[in-house]
């Protein structure tokens, strides 16, 4: 199995469940990890054969730059879901962070994967 990565994609949105959160954008950090063939892209050496990962990243860009959710926990599910069903993933990995939102801690967040993970 191949991975297609995103490494520390910074977005700047509005998260959170308490007033000053929902007043403010806080930067959100993503790790996106995906399951990817790249044997056919590497053969031909062609762009339209490959997962994307620019596009990907924009289209996150713009969906997490216009939400306003609660809840990491729900806007993590909901980018998973736009990867997986627009960009054809069968399995992906994606920690969502919020940096500097404890005292002490570097980031906090959550980690999930969904779909099946191809063997190999």
């Amino acid at each position: 199995m191949d991975i297609v990565f995103i490494e520390d994609l910074r977005i700047d949105a509005v998260i959170g469940i308490y007033d000053w959160e929902r007043r403010v954008r806080q930067t959100l950090s993503l790790d996106i990890e995906m399951a990817f063939d790249n044997s056919v892209p590497a053969a031909s050496d062609d762009i339209a054969h490959t997962l994307d990962y620019k596009a990907v990243s924009k289209r996150l860009i713009a969906y997490v730059g216009e939400s306003s959710f609660g809840l990491v926990e729900t806007l993590a599910e909901r980018c998973a879901a736009i990867i997986r069903e627009e960009f054809d993933v069968a399995w992906v990995r994606l920690k969502l962070s919020k940096p500097g939102a404890v005292r002490g801690a570097r980031a906090v967040g959550v980690r999930i994967e969904r779909g099946v993970r191809p063997a190999g």
